[in-house]
């Protein structure tokens, strides 16, 4: 479930309006992913890395981007024919598409497309070498686990999240 607070976020919604307004990031709606689809997954994503580097005077407006774009792909896991596949799509696949669709789509950053091709880190070969980019990498998984974790009606929330502020804090202290 999204949080209401996203929406009356004027800053926020200031910075992601016209890549939230943009078509081909709306397709993201009709993507199933976990208990939603994967347009709400890279808004709770890219928010709660927007207000992490907020609060920590990082580059917030980047994480706020590049949060948003992370799963700018339009295949899926389930079109793949085996399992290869699925795992190569999975860790360092989808994060190439996802670059590449927001490079044809917007101008990027060089700290935009890394936070994006880094967000699958420690499952990919691709390290992330900014806060920013481990930041969304995090929140990815917290919200991850926390979707997955709800369509098997068991929480792993609890959990991850306990990791993620043990992260947070070591990365941040």
């Amino acid at each position: 479930m999204l949080d209401s607070n996203i929406f009356k976020d004027t800053e926020y919604m200031r910075i992601i309006d016209s890549y939230l307004n943009n078509e081909k990031v709306q397709c993201l709606k009709n993507i199933p992913h976990h208990d939603s689809n994967r347009l709400n997954h890279c808004l709770k994503v890219s928010y709660l890395s927007y207000k992490i580097c907020k609060k920590h005077n990082f580059n917030y407006e980047s994480a706020a981007k590049a949060g948003l774009l992370h799963d700018l792909y339009y295949n899926r896991i389930n079109d793949c024919s085996n399992a290869t596949d699925k795992i190569k799509l999975f860790t360092n696949g989808h994060p190439k598409d996802a670059v590449k669709n927001a490079e044809e789509l917007f101008s990027m950053t060089p700290l935009e497309k890394e936070i994006i091709l880094t967000h699958m880190w420690p499952l990919s070969k691709y390290v992330p070498k900014h806060k920013e980019s481990m930041i969304v990498s995090l929140s990815d998984k917290y919200y991850s686990f926390q979707e997955f974790g709800t369509k098997l009606n068991y929480n792993f929330s609890y959990l991850f999240g306990v990791y993620f502020l043990l992260a947070v804090h070591f990365i941040f202290k």
